[in-house]
């Protein structure tokens, strides 16, 4: 904890000296999850040549490491210097909701420095529940707590969502998900195709935008360039959801989600085994979104 402590007070200049002795680590040495992340961008982009998907490969592990210590940095960070280096489109769209007392669900994935999103929202004057599933490792899922509640943000473990519903429910407020992760009973999870792939993805957002007539939006990121971002939020949809097709809030996720990707695709997270369940491996799959 103090190490961590200690690097986060470094300047940008070092530690993005360290990330670039990290990528030469990971990418020639250790040589992490390459052929996850080769395998995954060949299949995702089967139109890119050989040299393409290596050019994308390498820029996704620059990102990577930059992602690492720009989140150690995230607890050492000033508001001004986080909003300079962060900076909200259209906060306004999230922001007309809460003026009027309503709680918004918003959707990200796994683009450029997700961990910065809920800080740099915070400090604009949007309150973020930021939804995460907590890590197996007690003492790092220590550290990334206290990381996560940097500036104000809440972090929340996913299997605590439901009681935070509750306690919360008077304060209108951003509930950030995270929705590109693998669900943990991927034979109940909402299958859909993405990325030429199919691919289940958790039925809960949808489930708690209809139970809590909440709006529901996505939210872009861009890497605008080392160090620095730009968050777009896109409405997905807003209540009253009753003549609303169950499961259109996933797919048009799915959709800008996917549209997002293939414009800046070295800023997901490849190295992630998004595929490795299929449908094939299950007798009985398909959520129940009500």
């Amino acid at each position: 904890m103090i190490f961590f402590r200690l690097l986060s007070r470094l300047p940008f200049s070092i530690l993005y000296g360290i990330s670039d002795v990290l990528y030469f680590v990971i990418v020639y040495i250790v040589r992490y999850r390459q052929q996850v992340v080769l395998e995954n961008l060949r299949l995702s982009f089967p139109e890119k040549s050989p040299a393409e998907i290596r050019l994308i490969a390498n820029d996704f592990y620059r990102n990577l490491t930059d992602i690492l210590v720009e989140t150690i940095k995230l607890s050492d960070i000033s508001p001004c210097e986080l909003q300079k280096r962060f900076r909200y489109l259209n906060p306004e769209l999230i922001k007309d909701f809460l003026d009027v007392g309503q709680t918004v669900i918003c959707t990200g994935s796994h683009q450029c420095n997700w961990e910065w999103v809920p800080s740099a929202a915070v400090i604009i004057g949007i309150p973020v529940d930021s939804v995460y599933k907590p890590l197996t490792n007690p003492s790092m899922e220590k550290i990334m707590q206290d990381v996560r509640a940097s500036h104000g943000a809440v972090p929340t473990p996913m299997n605590l969502l439901p009681r935070q519903m509750v306690v919360r429910k008077d304060i209108p407020r951003v509930i950030a998900l995270v929705a590109d992760q693998v669900p943990d009973v991927p034979e109940q999870g909402y299958w859909m195709d993405f990325l030429h792939r199919d691919t289940p993805f958790y039925p809960g957002t949808e489930r708690l935008a209809r139970s809590r007539n909440l709006p529901v939006f996505f939210l872009e990121l861009i890497r605008v360039r080392r160090g620095y971002y730009e968050g777009t939020f896109k409405l997905i949809a807003e209540p009253p959801y009753t003549n609303l097709p169950q499961g259109a809030i996933l797919e048009s996720y799915r959709d800008k989600l996917e549209k997002s990707i293939c414009k800046h695709p070295s800023d997901w997270l490849w190295s992630h085994k998004r595929w490795k369940h299929w449908r094939g491996k299950y007798a009985k799959v398909g959520a129940k979104l009500t």
